[in-house]
């Protein structure tokens, strides 16, 4: 009684649970976190010193006992205890106007990668009630950016979504409330990151971190031809002297470099449509593919995947808030959004 009464006065959340950032939205308020996926924690002593943008600013810049970590991996948990801090320390931020001397435990709408295993769907439940929730939900990240991008996903039409985040991808096709193909890759923002370290090492000889190599991505990346040529410089360490070193690289060579990851994420996506019933194909001709999450904004991507599939495409409105503002939306309708949710395997006491 006394925990259901705290409950109608908590905060709800909608949680995007990225291995990039991590977003939360409050029924009622809309967004009120956005910030990196990021803790560090002090080796020594096992205590966490910082979470999200503080603990990101300090990736490759920690002495020995220091460690700036994501704690998930691909979309999935992979230090529990470090993800449920996190989370803690979110909710808490949340909840810390609260006119209450107890926190209220609010209820939770998560979204989680599709095709994860009933373990790793189980971490995030256990995660987020540790942390506070006192009710969880889960809902398929690419039917939540749907959701946030205001596809029509309930009606009996194909809605085709491809959302690109910072450790998978997702595509899935859906009508009628539910998911009718599905594929999920772990080639995402990540791996094209991982792609420009690579070849900076391999062609210049060059030792540069993950953020310098997502700063050029960001910068001058692409996936198709531009129509103007774009240059930057990288930065980082010489393996053969040791001393630092600068390069100034092209939009041709970092294209060059992402190439093998960034068409095997398009041939994925034509191989969703290949899979996809011809009366859906249909549908997804007339309305096209849509693409969401941060990977989405590398230059020429949109241009790509038409190209391969014969299918329009565009970007969602607001892709990097696509999957929370789902979640937020399924929070404030739970009745209308509940075949769509995968229901906390806990009972409520």
């Amino acid at each position: 009684m006394i925990d259901k009464f705290f409950g109608y006065f908590s905060k709800d959340l909608g949680i995007d649970l990225g291995t990039a950032n991590t977003l939360l939205y409050v029924h009622g308020k809309g967004i009120v976190i956005n910030e990196p996926s990021v803790v560090a924690v002090n080796q020594k002593t096992g205590q966490i010193i910082s979470i999200g943008e503080d603990a990101k600013s300090m990736v490759g810049r920690t002495p020995t006992h220091i460690t700036a970590t994501r704690p998930l991996v691909n979309g999935v948990i992979s230090d529990f205890e470090v993800t449920e801090q996190m989370l803690r320390f979110f909710i808490d931020k949340v909840h810390k106007d609260s006119m209450f001397m107890v926190i209220p435990r609010p209820r939770v709408v998560i979204g989680i990668p599709s095709q994860i295993t009933e373990v790793e769907k189980r971490a995030v439940e256990d995660a987020a009630r540790n942390a506070g929730a006192r009710e969880v939900f889960l809902v398929e990240e690419p039917v939540a950016a749907a959701i946030g991008a205001r596809m029509p996903i309930q009606d009996a039409i194909g809605s085709m979504i491809v959302d690109v985040g910072g450790g998978t991808t997702d595509i899935a096709v859906l009508s009628l409330g539910g998911v009718v193909v599905s594929k999920n890759l772990k080639i995402a923002g990540d791996k094209l990151n991982e792609d420009i370290v690579r070849y900076a090492r391999d062609e210049y000889k060059l030792l540069i971190g993950e953020m310098a190599a997502e700063k050029i991505k960001m910068s001058i990346g692409s996936a198709y031809p531009l129509d103007e040529g774009l240059e930057d410089v990288i930065r980082g360490r010489d393996l053969i002297s040791g001393l630092p070193k600068e390069v100034t690289v092209t939009d041709e060579e970092i294209r060059k470099a992402m190439a093998h990851s960034v068409g095997a994420l398009a041939a994925a996506v034509r191989g969703a449509v290949e899979m996809t019933p011809p009366e859906l194909v249909s549908d997804l001709i007339k309305n096209g593919i849509v693409l969401t999450g941060g990977g989405s904004l590398l230059r020429g991507l949109d241009t790509l995947i038409e190209e391969e599939t014969k299918i329009p495409v565009r970007i969602a409105e607001d892709p990097l808030t696509s999957v929370v503002i789902g979640t937020g939306i399924i929070l404030e309708n739970l009745g209308m959004y509940t075949d769509v949710l995968v229901k906390s395997q806990y009972e409520e006491d």
